[in-house]
């Protein structure tokens, strides 16, 4: 499969946005941290975003940034040790905690996901470490990983975890699947392994091509197209 090149996307990207000028502005807004930062972040801050970002999903992001210190306060600052051995009747009362978003399903995936966070910590020292060593030319499988090991980090919610938490990253929103078909990348969704394979395959040569992050490839492609 002959796949285009990132600077026809790039300039594709520019045109709509502006210019190369403009582009490159919004792309500045990126916060991209290497391997070393990645790995100083310690595990509470890992699994507090990924609390933040699994209460987000489906949810008004305004009205959980605003109740989010009290989250901070509910679950211990997200320690993952702490967490992990929470008895059942502090989870009850938690579902009924007015100050806290209450959905009993997610306020449980706090659990299992700091006792995931923990088995990961046994594998490879800490979360931040597993992410930073993971190859970027394989980040679907950390996708997976995420999806199969943690709780509720399947999707879109475990890509923006990554994303805001600096790791070079793809988000597969509706703009950028349709980048990807509008380049003959994809014909079907991105969910499919083959789709991903693929897309996996582009992003490797357009990072190469163009000496930018995965976090960048995602944003062009993201600014590429008007859907």
């Amino acid at each position: 499969m002959a796949i285009i090149s990132f600077s026809d996307i790039y300039d594709r990207a520019a045109a709509r946005k502006g210019g190369a000028d403009a582009l490159e502005a919004l792309l500045s807004e990126s916060t991209i941290l290497e391997p070393d930062a990645l790995i100083a972040i310690p595990d509470d801050r890992w699994l507090s975003r990924a609390a933040r970002m699994i209460f987000s999903a489906g949810f008004n992001w305004k009205v959980v940034d605003k109740k989010w210190p009290a989250h901070e306060v509910a679950f211990d600052n997200f320690v993952p040790a702490a967490v992990a051995h929470f008895p059942d009747e502090r989870l009850h009362d938690l579902a009924s905690d007015a100050s806290i978003i209450r959905h009993g399903g997610k306020i449980k995936s706090m659990q299992d996901n700091a006792q995931w966070f923990l088995r990961v910590a046994e594998e490879y020292g800490s979360f931040g470490e597993m992410v930073a060593g993971w190859p970027v030319t394989d980040y679907f499988s950390l996708l997976e990983k995420m999806k199969k090991e943690g709780t509720r980090l399947g999707g879109t919610t475990g890509q923006y975890f990554l994303r805001f938490m600096g790791v070079p990253s793809f988000i597969a929103s509706a703009s950028v699947e349709a980048a990807l078909r509008q380049n003959g990348i994809i014909d079907k969704a991105l969910s499919t392994k083959a789709a991903q394979r693929d897309t996996q395959a582009a992003c490797n040569q357009w990072m190469n091509e163009s000496g930018r992050s995965l976090t960048i490839v995602s944003r062009v492609l993201a600014l590429s197209t008007d859907t």
